[in-house]
């Protein structure tokens, strides 16, 4: 790792703009939270794939500063999108910046997963760059609570390492009873999956 001097500049917020989804949108975000400086090639390929209605309500796993979630607030203006991350700073730029790209119907929170959403939320689409070191147990946990949170006919959209693709196979079919793969790049594998019943 080279050496970076230290300078007050590096405190100061890091903003870019860039298209996702065939929107303009603007990003501030800090040293510490998941790539800040762009969108990683994971997230840039899930945006690729996701399918989003205008008046579905939405939910972004782990939204860092909010790439996934607010391209979903962005195609599902009559929906609502909700964020969660258990990094606060995450959450506090994802606020920032739902409010910088005016969009009143995304929002954030703090949560480890599912676990401060209340019982009875339900959500049309799931979408989620899962980190690749989140653990089988928490995943395990992760997929079934994606589950229960989905409303009948809900789908959800995930990116993960290619090396987690025969793991998110099995463990779709076997939690939601089918499976998609949308897309395989050279690191990483966009899988899908409906909630039928």
């Amino acid at each position: 790792m080279a050496d970076i001097p230290y300078t007050k500049d590096l405190r100061n917020d890091i903003r870019f703009e860039t298209e996702l989804c065939g929107h303009k949108l603007t990003f501030l975000s800090t040293w510490g939270i998941f790539s800040p400086r762009e969108i990683d090639d994971g997230t840039d390929l899930l945006l690729k794939y996701l399918e989003i209605n205008p008046t579905d309500d939405c939910f972004d796993l782990g939204c860092g500063y909010g790439p996934v979630g607010l391209a979903m607030a962005k195609l599902a203006p009559l929906g609502q999108t909700l964020m969660v991350d258990k990094d606060f700073m995450a959450v506090e730029y994802a606020n920032r910046n739902a409010a910088l790209n005016k969009l009143p119907n995304a929002k954030a929170m703090l949560s480890n997963g599912f676990q401060h959403i209340a019982k009875d939320a339900r959500f049309d689409v799931i979408a989620s760059n899962i980190p690749a070191k989140v653990g089988k147990e928490m995943m395990s946990i992760l997929l079934h609570d994606m589950k229960h949170h989905l409303k009948p006919g809900g789908r959800i959209y995930l990116v993960t390492i290619n090396g987690l693709r025969e793991y998110m196979k099995r463990n779709l079919k076997e939690t939601f009873g089918n499976f998609d793969k949308l897309k395989q790049g050279q690191s990483y594998t966009v899988s899908y999956a409906e909630k039928l019943k």
